[in-house]
């Protein structure tokens, strides 16, 4: 019997041990996630473009924070050199995202290290190099120096659509010739001036869809680590179902985060606590997917611009998501009670607050379903919504 006892309480011991594990496990999973996802929160990414007096910097900047050259705040245009000193731009949807217009590098006394020292070189996560005929010897003595310093470097060349204009009223024109021809004319002068396996993308400042600016966008962000990367997709303009499909997988990853985190608060037993947080949660990431997506007012209103169509016509294919500036705690309160499952979870894990130990663990996986089960829904409208946005442009 005495044997039986003990075999009984070696079974016991093995149980709790294998709970206490689970349990360990679960919190190790919690705190990572919140881990991660305060990371992402306080990273920052800054870009640097420079290049020869001129050359569409400043155009190039406002591009990347998806505004014109017109709007207030952008970054400061002209034939003449209009930028003196490093311009921080922070882009307008995610500020964490900062552009900076650096002075121009056209000067015959021009030292490419004195230069880096006097731009702050070590602020910067990369450099564009921007030229808008032909790149000079300063823009490779300059890369040479960034690569000397650890750091990458992008030849970019502006203004392709004004030359494929140029080039269009002369018989036999082909838009592809040109662009190889371009294309060749800037590595040639690259490689004489002495740049190594350099790598040209030719890029409109306005017609962002067009050209090599898709292809420089997704560069860029293979280029960045874990935590940057998503913040660069996010932020940058899309304008194919290529660069929706990147924004999505990025969204995906951000709501399996918010979801733990979610759940990590719903495990503390204090009623009202879980609902409050995730309501906070949802609509800071939805506004989140609407900016991303390109939901908003701004960016609609800013490529209704580029794209020569009224912005009424743009939001007559919007039918699944609200405006950015229309979510609210009132707008997530809404969609919860509307919803069977959702509206369901939320009674049951107001009972639950009260069973001790049940409810905890319950009020956390609770709380994870909700809050992945309404972002990912909403990812799919936004996702659906941005296709139908991108159609009507194409019209």
């Amino acid at each position: 019997m005495a044997r039986t006892n003990s075999n009984e309480s070696i079974k016991e011991d093995l149980a709790e041990m294998k709970s206490s594990l689970r349990q360990k496990r679960l919190q190790d999973v919690l705190a990572n996630a919140d881990k991660e996802l305060k990371l992402l929160k306080n990273t920052t990414l800054d870009i640097a473009f420079t290049g020869v007096s001129g050359a569409g910097k400043s155009s190039l900047v406002n591009a990347f924070r998806n505004i014109t050259d017109y709007e207030e705040g952008a970054a400061e245009t002209g034939v003449k050199e209009t930028t003196k000193n490093p311009e921080r731009y922070p882009h307008p949807k995610f500020p964490e995202l900062t552009l900076w217009d650096l002075p121009g590098i056209g000067t015959r006394a021009f030292k490419p290290k004195e230069y880096l020292e006097k731009v702050n070189f070590s602020r910067y996560d990369f450099f564009i190099i921007v030229a808008s005929e032909r790149f000079t010897e300063n823009d490779t003595m300059l890369a040479s120096e960034i690569r000397k310093m650890n750091k990458r470097f992008y030849f970019v060349r502006t203004k392709v659509d004004q030359a494929i204009d140029a080039e269009r009223r002369k018989p036999n024109f082909s838009e592809a010739q040109t662009l190889e021809e371009i294309r060749k004319y800037c590595l040639c002068n690259l490689r004489e001036e002495g740049a190594v396996d350099p790598r040209v993308f030719l890029i409109s400042s306005w017609h962002l869809n067009m050209f090599d600016f898709p292809l420089l966008q997704k560069t860029l962000a293979g280029d960045l680590n874990d935590l940057k990367r998503p913040l660069l997709i996010m932020a940058m303009p899309a304008f194919s179902r290529e660069n929706l499909q990147e924004k999505r997988a990025a969204m995906e990853a951000l709501i399996w985060k918010k979801a733990l985190v979610s759940c990590g608060v719903g495990v503390i037993p204090i009623p009202g606590l879980s609902l409050i947080f995730d309501i906070a949660l949802l609509v800071d990431t939805m506004k989140d997917f609407c900016k991303a997506f390109g939901l908003d007012e701004d960016s609609l209103r800013n490529l209704a611009e580029r794209v020569g169509k009224p912005i009424h016509v743009l939001k007559s294919a919007i039918k699944k998501t609200p405006m950015a500036n229309q979510i609210n705690p009132e707008f997530v309160r809404s969609l919860m009670t509307t919803s069977v499952v959702v509206g369901s979870a939320m009674v049951l894990e107001e009972l639950s607050d009260f069973i001790p130990v049940f409810g905890s663990v319950f009020g956390g996986v609770n709380s994870f379903a909700t809050t992945f089960y309404m972002l990912r829904g909403f990812l799919q409208d936004a996702v659906e919504d941005a296709e139908s946005v991108l159609a009507k442009v194409a019209e």
